[in-house]
């Protein structure tokens, strides 16, 4: 029977790790996502988890410690933000390479400089071609519900991958909203036992883990790992169906609100799709069809699905929490505009960069972007597909 309670997102991760009892939890402190070692490490201090965890001298460390206890057998996981990530950098693409089913409870914040603490995109999505599968969630009940799903993604023996599960810095990770929590033992029931196949201490198969790789080898390793994030999509539907059995909470690689009959529609990672919900429901009380469609799983990204969901729609509002510095926009612009191009999509494309450093994003900004599409379509012109949103020029 599910369980309600009043929770922050950190918790609510932290409470997810618990009911998972992973072998193994290296931590280093940063802010915002500090709170999720912090509750984790009572949960050791009072005998609720059997949980090895282990307090380092870095993020850098507390990656590595995490890939060594994975290679020797373990489940294991860390958690970070921001420059803690941008530490990890080196081992983030060691995890992937070693094909090491290691979960990283990332809550995203925006990397310096200028210094700041506050949300936007650029640290995971800095990491998005590292190999890792990213998930992300909108609200407290997502980042749960993704971090009880992360396991049996990753360790699946088609996948074999670590996965990054994200939320928002401070506007999921500390506000504190309703959520539904699982019975202890049907997240144990759920998750399962980890059983690796290969490993450093199976004494009766004996091998090395990351061995240098020459030139004859190199490519067909890195299409090995690119075979296993391919298999990934499938995995994360199977994982969800199961995951909704249980739970009767609905996930897919993204989520679609009113964009059945919408003409125009914005895609978005992220706690902003609430507010976009709402700006929806004012718009479409008004007889506007408009849409959204809420990627939950970008890496691997699900291009043809995605360009497949907005088929019909006359102009896309494309919006990144992170700058791509290409003078295009962004990275989840070029994969969704790239993904439209493919499918040879008619309708008008434009990329928004928004929120970036915690910029407030209220419904008002997002009916103007509804409003910006609008216009598009009644002239026939993108016009400039680069845009700023909220911003003092």
């Amino acid at each position: 029977m599910a369980k309600r309670d009043r929770l922050s997102g950190n918790e609510a991760v932290a409470i997810a790790l618990r009911q998972i009892n992973p072998d193994v939890f290296p931590a280093f402190p940063i802010t915002p996502s500090t709170e999720i070692p912090q509750y984790f490490a009572s949960f050791v201090a009072n005998g609720l988890v059997d949980t090895e965890f282990i307090p380092v001298e870095s993020e850098h460390s507390s990656m590595s410690a995490a890939i060594g206890a994975s290679a020797a057998g373990a489940r294991s996981l860390t958690a970070t933000s921001s420059c803690g990530l941008a530490y990890m950098w080196e081992e983030l693409y060691i995890a992937a390479s070693n094909r090491l089913p290691l979960a990283l409870a990332l809550v995203n914040r925006a990397l310096s400089g200028p210094i700041n603490i506050n949300c936007d995109h650029s640290d995971s999505m800095g990491a998005r071609d590292a190999g890792w599968i990213q998930i992300y969630a909108e609200n407290n009940q997502e980042a749960y519900d993704n971090m009880v799903q992360a396991y049996r993604i990753s360790e699946h023996k088609d996948v074999r991958l670590p996965i990054m599960i994200c939320q928002d810095g401070f506007i999921t990770s500390h506000a504190v909203e309703n959520i539904e929590l699982l019975e202890d033992v049907e997240v144990k029931d759920f998750v399962g036992e980890y059983e690796p196949e290969d490993y450093l201490l199976n004494s009766k198969c004996p091998l090395a883990v990351g061995p240098y790789s020459v030139t004859d080898y190199y490519m067909e390793a890195k299409r090995n790992q690119a075979e296993g994030m391919r298999c990934a999509k499938q995995v994360v539907l199977e994982v969800a169906e199961e995951f909704a059995a249980l739970s009767g909470r609905q996930y897919g690689l993204f989520e679609e609100y009113c964009l059945d009959d919408a003409e125009r529609a914005v895609v978005m990672i992220g706690s902003a799709a609430g507010t976009t919900k709402d700006a929806i429901d004012r718009l479409r009380a008004a007889g506007e069809k408009v849409g959204l469609l809420k990627i939950r799983l970008y890496r691997p990204f699900p291009a043809e699905e995605i360009a497949g969901a907005l088929s019909h729609v006359k102009a896309v509002a494309v919006m990144d929490r992170a700058e791509g510095y290409s003078n295009q926009g962004g990275p989840l612009g070029a994969d969704v505009m790239a993904a439209m191009f493919r499918a040879r999509s008619k309708a008008f494309a434009v990329n928004y960069v928004y929120g970036l450093g915690g910029r407030d994003v209220r419904v008002e900004d997002m009916e103007g972007v509804f409003a910006d599409l609008k216009k598009i379509v009644e002239d026939g012109d993108a016009g400039e597909t680069y845009r700023y949103l909220g911003v003092r020029e």
